[in-house]
């Protein structure tokens, strides 16, 4: 597909981008780019491939800025990114993709952008911008999810494991690295170092640059609070664990004088007077019976229990 940027995104051919004055935006497959490339007469030197992307970076060429995007999936953090490429210069951008992810973003901004000064820079802000769109509803519910835990450790209420910690843990540091890639690649753009852009429009990328800060500083907030709350997740076993110890500590105190008396009566000694006593067994029997009442008492009292 190939647009001119106007007042919106305007449909066009390849052919008419050669000849229109306003810029252009074209998003086409790898296959495509291999076969047109020449036609959009930029001066690479480092050729964008689309087949081994792992970061979102640009890079300046002589006479052409190139890189490749590598979009988290906001509804699935822990699996694979959306990737793409692009090739850039002061004529326009080219967006090579075979996910389908850098379509679904024109679209969006299509749809419901519309320039008063419509300009390359601002459509890269607006793109920047559709990437990380709804990613403070999504950091605002990491931070609620990990509320709810929180509530659930202190209260003791419903089944938490550190599995369900480490994996916001996981989700949010993928983020975290998404914005600083995202933060290098708008300084880059905002360097401006084969003078693509106006500089009255490089503010732009600074706005892009501020919000992607704002957004990496509340991911290393959620990050921090979800260390904390793993302490308090393993203070709290911990807790547990002591409890459990003391009330078998407790249990086995009680009943040592009753092994010791049991112990003692189940050696059968000829001349135990005890044995031939009528009232020796009710005795022992009330005997131990105040040995446990006792000693329940006097743990209640220290708040042993």
């Amino acid at each position: 597909m190939f647009y001119l940027i106007n007042e919106t995104l305007a449909e066009t051919t390849q052919e008419q981008i050669k000849s229109a004055a306003a810029q252009y935006v074209a998003v086409i497959s790898a296959q495509e780019w291999a076969r047109m490339k020449d036609s959009f007469d930029m001066g690479i030197d480092i050729e964008p491939d689309i087949s081994a992307i792992h970061s979102t970076k640009a890079e300046v060429n002589f006479d052409s800025l190139t890189g490749a995007f590598s979009i988290p999936d906001r509804n699935r953090l822990s699996g694979s990114n959306k990737t793409f490429a692009f090739a850039l210069d002061e004529k326009g951008i080219v967006l090579i993709d075979d996910s389908g992810e850098a379509q679904k973003l024109i679209d969006e901004i299509k749809r419901t952008k519309k320039w008063r000064l419509p300009s390359l820079e601002r459509f890269l802000y607006d793109f920047l911008e559709q990437i990380v769109a709804h990613d403070r509803d999504l950091l605002q519910s990491c931070e609620k999810r990990l509320d709810s835990l929180e509530d659930r450790i202190i209260s003791d209420s419903g089944e938490v494991n550190a599995a369900q910690i480490n994996d916001i843990r996981g989700e949010i540091r993928a983020l975290r690295i998404h914005y600083e890639q995202l933060l290098d690649f708008s300084q880059e753009l905002e360097e401006n170092e084969n003078n693509f852009f106006k500089p009255d429009n490089l503010r732009y990328f600074r706005l892009f640059s501020n919000r992607i800060e704002r957004l990496r500083d509340s991911a290393i907030a959620i990050t921090d609070h979800t260390v904390q709350l793993r302490d308090v997740y393993n203070s709290h076993l911990e807790i547990k664990q002591n409890r459990i110890m003391t009330i078998l500590t407790v249990v086995t105190t009680i009943f040592m004088p009753l092994t010791l008396i049991a112990g003692w009566y189940g050696m059968n000694f000829r001349y135990m007077p005890e044995l031939d006593t009528a009232w020796g067994y009710p005795v022992i029997i009330i005997v131990s019976i105040l040995i446990v009442a006792g000693s329940l008492l006097f743990f209640k009292k220290k708040k042993w229990l």
